[in-house]
């Protein structure tokens, strides 16, 4: 009798693959949010925390699926490179436009032709949210100086949403999520 293991689907790969870009994108986040802190650019100190946030929604969406198809989450966390606030903020956008234009729909196209409809789900949602991060990095980018200001974020717990008005909380406009599933991120 053999005790080797089936080998993983190629949904379960993106699935933990997509989890642990997730993990560390919170990790890497909250150290930028540190940094912009510091130079004293608080509003994108608090878009980078709301970011993290939403990437915790998303980490434990791709958990669920990874869990319904039998396996174990599980993200090799990195210590991330900390530069200059808009040096960050050029980082956090390029992963967030490779997330919505490569990695997810082609995680997509795949958990579709292996009837995956979790995957597809966690997958959407996650691809959706990142689009709005990636608006909200260029926007900071295009003004830094305009970063100083405190602000409040809110984040979807459903989907990861962010925005920073709040009458965009009355029903998220990614998952239709009441506003009681938006938490205030500053």
């Amino acid at each position: 009798m053999s005790t080797t293991a089936a080998p993983a689907s190629q949904t379960l790969l993106n699935l933990q693959a997509a989890y642990e870009g997730e993990s560390n994108a919170t990790v890497k986040y909250t150290a930028f949010a540190i940094k912009a802190e510091v130079e004293g650019f608080l509003r994108a100190a608090a878009l980078f925390r709301a970011a993290a946030r939403a990437e915790q929604v998303h980490a434990a969406h791709h958990a669920r699926a990874i869990a319904k198809l039998g396996g174990t989450p599980r993200a090799s966390i990195h210590v991330p490179e900390v530069k200059s606030t808009r040096e960050n903020l050029e980082v956090a956008k390029a992963g967030e436009v490779y997330e919505r234009d490569v990695m997810y729909p082609d995680f997509i196209k795949e958990a579709e032709a292996s009837g995956q409809k979790d995957a597809v789900r966690t997958f959407s949602l996650a691809m959706k949210a990142e689009t709005v991060h990636a608006q909200l990095y260029g926007q900071a980018l295009a003004n830094l100086e305009a970063q100083r200001g405190a602000t409040t974020f809110y984040v979807c717990l459903f989907c990861g949403e962010v925005t920073d008005n709040p009458a965009d909380t009355v029903h998220c406009p990614i998952c239709n999520s009441p506003k009681e599933k938006f938490v205030a991120v500053r």
